[in-house]
């Protein structure tokens, strides 16, 4: 059982303050008066960004004791979501809510439990979310089902989660305003199962069920209205779009087609069905871009990207300089071969910082880690110390992304590279501006004069080993 604990000590003050000043104070139709606060036990970090459509509204640092507090004078009522990096939660708020919310970080969203005027509404989102997440857990062995016993199975509990949606709009009474996310949060994880089981199905059990399923299986896509623009940013419909488009854009005949070919085709085909399907522009803007990155995140053939930034362009009237997607678009552009690699900034071991230019002194190899992908670290290392033996003539140096720097030196202390050259990023933005860094399993090779030979491999690929020759 979630506990209100925490309110015996620090907030019983503020609590009562607010129910004072906000559920019992009769506020003016202008008045947009709201409260947010809470506590963090085990916070992975000492701020709490308040956040509006994936950006930073206010930076809330925690107190002594790991409380934080906020009154905004004015906040418009809506979705928000709240962040202690790397988690985050979302937080709905309507016109004078005053909530207070208990964390503990070790589990973030089982332990999460909110209090104040609003609590409910959230309080049911929490709950959508962890119903969700055991049904996708209970469900894993349930793709190998065939369609009748499959339908069975996440049909029961759809409908005990719709029972418990409609008893709680029921008590809460909630407005329609939150309704779109409350009843996003009931049919959009359903809708996202029925769109990868068939697919699952296949690659488990190599058998094809689409011709079995039902005429109707996919009525509910006609259902969804794909134009509705305060779900752009609200993951379950986010993720239910990814899977719908790329169950769309599949292409049925590709054996003829190598990997990166049917990336393409199919990601461009993800283009052409947004453009499509979405008239609302920002809507249409915000699944470009995702689909976008997502490609950049896992192709990195550069005449593919240059054909798929073509059709991007095409359609999306987002061109400000702030989008992402042309950044990376631009920093693909000078990341040729035979174009000076740009120069980055980097920590060694000592804590000094160093220009990149100034370590490439012969053939270069930049290779990628982190301590969140322990499997990788190893694997590439591994890899590595084999290709130091077999192409002495190269220098190989691994960049670390994502950690803090005593995290990195940490991790380095449990390992023996055998004189690999260990750096540390402490600048990603920088990083990923120019070199259009988006994972850690890319691979860039330039040679003794800095000239670019290849900044779109990885080690793993088959053909590496001919960026040395």
């Amino acid at each position: 059982m979630k506990s209100f604990a925490f309110l015996k000590t620090y907030f019983v003050p503020i609590f009562i303050l607010l129910f004072v000043s906000s559920c019992k104070k009769e506020f003016s139709n202008n008045d947009y008066t709201a409260y947010f606060g809470g506590e963090i036990e085990n916070p992975s970090s000492r701020y709490v960004l308040f956040c509006k459509n994936n950006k930073v509204i206010d930076s809330i640092q925690l107190k002594d004791d790991n409380t934080f507090f906020i009154k905004f004078d004015s906040l418009t009522p809506g979705l928000y979501t709240f962040k202690n990096n790397p988690e985050y939660q979302y937080v709905y708020f309507d016109k004078n809510d005053s909530l207070m919310v208990n964390i503990n970080s070790k589990e973030f969203d089982e332990s999460m439990v909110f209090c104040g005027r609003g609590y409910e509404k959230n309080n049911f989102l929490i709950e959508m979310y962890l119903r969700n997440e055991k049904d996708r857990n209970s469900l894993f062995e349930a793709f190998d089902y065939d369609f009748d016993k499959f339908d069975k199975t996440l049909n029961k509990l759809f409908v005990a989660n719709q029972n418990y949606y409609e008893t709680q709009k029921e008590a809460v009474d909630w407005n329609d305003e939150f309704d779109v996310y409350a009843k996003a949060s009931l049919d959009f994880p359903y809708f996202t199962i029925k769109e990868i089981y068939p697919y699952i199905h296949k690659m488990r059990t190599g058998k094809d069920v689409i011709e079995k399923l039902p005429q109707d299986y996919y009525a509910f896509r006609e259902e969804i209205d794909y134009n509705n623009e305060p779900l752009t940013n609200f993951s379950p419909f986010v993720i239910y779009l990814s899977h719908m488009l790329s169950n769309m854009a599949e292409i049925k005949y590709h054996n003829h087609f190598s990997n990166a070919d049917l990336a393409l085709k199919t990601n461009i085909n993800k283009l052409n069905i947004t453009d499509s399907l979405i008239k609302n522009e920002k809507v249409k803007n915000i699944v470009l871009n995702t689909i976008a990155f997502n490609y950049l995140l896992e192709d990195q053939n550069m005449m593919n990207n240059n054909l798929f930034l073509d059709t991007y362009h095409k359609y999306s009237t987002d061109k400000s300089q702030k989008n992402e997607i042309v950044k990376i678009g631009n920093a693909i552009q000078l990341l040729k071969p035979n174009f000076d690699l740009p120069r980055v900034s980097l920590v060694d071991l000592n804590g000094k910082t160093v220009s990149t230019s100034n370590l490439i002194t012969k053939n270069t190899v930049f290779f990628f880690w982190s301590s969140n992908a322990k499997s990788h670290l190893t694997e590439v290392h591994k890899k590595v110390i084999d290709f130091k033996k077999k192409y002495p003539e190269f220098d190989f140096i691994a960049i670390n992304l994502h950690d803090k720097e005593h995290k990195w030196k940490e991790t380095l202390s449990n390992y023996d590279f055998n004189g690999i050259q260990q750096y540390h990023c402490d600048n990603f933005e920088d990083l990923r501006a120019k070199w259009a860094i988006t994972k850690i399993y890319r691979t860039i090779v330039v040679n003794k004069d800095k000239k670019i030979i290849n900044a779109f491999t990885g080690i793993f690929e088959v053909d590496f080993e001919e960026n040395l020759k």
